[in-house]
């Protein structure tokens, strides 16, 4: 039986690791052709091979989500590779304590929110401008792009994660507004605490890992940490043909956690 996605190229942002992996690799085995963008060689070669191995079709290119014309390159060359680009899932995003240990709003350096914004926003907004010439063709375009619990609801010491978090649920709406007419849907998900190598680092930065970690698991109504893959299921479902109906929407994954006002205290 043929997949979802059968034949669709897939370009996927920051899917060197975590929910982009996964989103990838659940891409290729729904039958995309998926094109693994990251400027982290390593892990995004890695990415693809491992998607090369489970049988499916993958390819890396580097990309620097703070270029322009990096990001006008990823989606040249892989119209070029694979014909078009059906699907866009803009997945790669930073938090400030990936680059500075002052993430207060008094300390937060002006560098620091600079790149944030750029790779958790721009890059958004660059990535769709420069795919949508291709997606046009498309008889089955969709965008996905990923924004955060943190879109709704703030994370002390994270301002700048949350702003543009908060942007990229609205520049989904704008997206989906403008490219309607073209038969390109726009949508996002808003995870709340994923097994990530992103979460880890943020735990990792903080004075009580553990007890950070147990807050985090315990705001959700399912007392656990979400896993890459489950993410992965609602982009796919996004992405394919199944939600042919749905644009301009932001999705929950959240286990329950935007659903009350509660910790659980296990």
């Amino acid at each position: 039986m043929a997949g979802r996605l059968e034949g669709r190229v897939c370009v996927v942002t920051g899917a060197g690791q975590g929910m982009g992996r996964a989103s990838a690799r659940e891409m290729a085995r729904e039958g995309g052709k998926v094109v693994i963008a990251d400027i982290n060689e390593q892990a995004g070669q890695e990415a693809a091979d491992l998607i090369v191995a489970e049988g499916g079709t993958a390819t890396f290119i580097k990309v620097d989500l703070r270029s322009s014309v990096s990001i006008r390159n990823l989606m040249d060359t892989t119209a070029a590779l694979y014909g078009g680009i059906d699907v866009l899932h803009a997945n790669a995003a930073v938090h400030e304590t990936d680059l500075t240990p002052n993430t207060s709003i008094e300390e937060l350096s002006e560098d620091v929110w600079d790149v944030v914004n750029d790779i958790n926003l721009k890059a958004v907004w660059l990535c769709t401008k420069h795919a949508v010439p291709y997606l046009k063709t498309s008889d089955a375009a969709s965008i996905v792009n990923v924004a955060s619990t943190g879109a709704t609801v703030a994370y002390p010491m994270a301002a700048a994660y949350c702003a543009t978090k908060g942007g990229v649920e609205m520049l989904t709406k704008a997206s989906a507004t403008d490219l309607a007419k073209f038969g390109i849907r726009v949508n996002c998900y808003c995870p709340a605490a994923i097994r990530t190598p992103m979460l880890e680092k943020y735990l990792q930065a903080s004075d009580d890992p553990a007890g950070l970690e147990k807050v985090l698991r315990g705001a959700h109504l399912l007392p656990r940490l979400g896993e890459p893959e489950e993410v992965a299921k609602l982009a796919v479902f996004l992405a394919c043909s199944d939600s042919s109906f749905i644009t301009g929407a932001s999705y929950l994954i959240d286990g329950g956690a935007l659903a009350w006002r509660g910790l659980n205290a296990g």
